[in-house]
C-alpha cells in the first residue's frame, strides 16, 4: 500500500533535496516541491527530482488570469507532475482553463485557504466569516470549476469530504502530537487529517530537519 505521507522539500538546495529523498524514499509516497525549490532550479531540477522514482507533486499555486495559467501549465506539461496546484481564489474559468491545460493523469487541485492564515488574517483582506466558511465557499467552486480536489488544513477536511466525497484532498500543516507548529496556525495530527478523509498528508519539517529523517517518517507512520 502506497503511503499517504507525501514530504515537502522545501529547499532551493538539489543536493540536499535529494539526500533526504534518498533517506526517507522507502517510506512516503512522493515528493512535494514548492516554489522555494522551482525558482532556485526550474524544470530541469523537477526532471533530476523525479529520476529518483517517486510521484512529484509540483506545488506552485498559480493564480493569474485564465489565459496566463493556461499557458504556464502548458509550459510544465512536459514535467507530468502527479498533482499541481492552482489558487480557487483564482475564480471558475481560471480552473477550468488550468484543468484543460494540465496533461492527462495530472492532478489539478485548488488551494482553498494557506493553513499559516486564521479568522484575523481573512478579516484584513476583507473575507467574512472563519476559514471554514471560506474553505466551503472555495471547494464548491472547484468542484463546479471541475478540478480533481482542493487543499486545506485538516481541521476542514471532515467538512468538505461531506460535500465532495469523491474530491482529493491534499492537507499540509500537520504535526505530529510532539511537534511545534512553527508558522502553521491551523494544524491537526496525521491521524486526525486521515480518519477526516485526508487523500494525502504533506509533511515538511518535521521529517526534513530531524536528525534522522527515515526514523521521522517512520514514527509518523506508526501512528497511522
Amino acid at each position: 500500500m502506497t503511503s499517504p505521507i507525501w514530504v515537502a522539500i522545501d529547499t532551493p538546495d538539489i543536493e540536499r533535496a535529494q539526500k533526504i529523498v534518498a533517506l526517507v524514499k522507502r517510506h512516503v509516497g512522493g515528493i512535494k516541491l514548492g516554489l522555494e525549490f522551482f525558482s532556485a532550479n526550474g524544470r530541469a531540477g523537477v526532471r533530476t527530482m523525479a529520476g529518483l522514482g517517486l510521484p512529484i507533486f509540483l506545488d506552485l499555486k498559480l493564480h493569474d488570469i485564465p489565459n496566463t495559467v493556461a499557458k504556464a501549465i502548458h509550459a510544465l506539461r512536459p514535467l507530468s507532475p502527479a498533482i499541481l496546484t492552482v489558487h480557487a481564489a483564482g475564480g471558475r474559468a481560471m480552473m477550468e482553463d488550468a484543468k484543460a491545460a494540465a496533461p492527462m493523469g495530472t492532478k489539478v487541485v485548488a488551494v482553498t485557504v494557506l493553513t499559516s492564515l486564521d479568522q484575523s488574517d481573512l478579516a484584513a483582506a476583507g473575507v467574512s466569516g472563519d476559514p471554514r466558511d471560506q474553505v466551503m465557499r472555495l471547494t464548491a467552486a472547484a468542484r463546479e470549476a471541475g478540478l480533481d480536489g482542493i487543499v486545506c488544513s485538516g481541521e476542514e477536511v471532515a467538512a468538505v469530504h461531506k460535500f465532495w466525497p469523491e474530491g482529493y484532498f491534499v492537507v499540509p500543516g500537520v504535526r505530529p502530537p510532539t511537534g511545534e507548529s512553527s508558522d502553521q496556525k491551523r494544524v491537526v495530527t496525521p491521524r486526525k487529517a486521515l480518519d477526516d478523509g485526508a487523500s494525502i498528508l504533506i509533511i515538511g519539517r518535521p521529517i526534513t530537519q530531524a536528525a534522522d529523517p527515515d526514523s521521522a517518517v517512520r514514527a509518523i507512520e506508526a501512528t497511522l
